[in-house]
């Protein structure tokens, strides 16, 4: 963990903007006592496998039913 005074944030924020973009952990000093911790952004979760599944278990509506069928449901859900 690197660490880093406020002063260092004010004139190098770019340097230390780096090292939180190369994942280091930056301890923010003021008086010489810690009292932040900066640390990169969890990364986004990816939805993909989770759409996979889903659709397994609940295929969309319109595959294998009639015209008729897929008529209905759409004018339920406009009700």
């Amino acid at each position: 963990m690197k660490t880093a005074s406020v002063r260092d944030l004010r004139n190098h924020f770019a340097d230390v903007a780096k090292w939180i973009a190369d994942g280091e952990l930056v301890s923010i000093t003021r008086h010489g006592s810690v009292f932040a911790t900066l640390s990169p952004a969890a990364p986004k979760k990816r939805l993909t496998a989770d759409w996979n599944a889903r659709f397994k278990d609940h295929p969309p509506l319109g595959k294998g039913i009639s015209i008729r069928k897929t008529s209905e449901i759409w004018s339920d859900l406009r009700d």
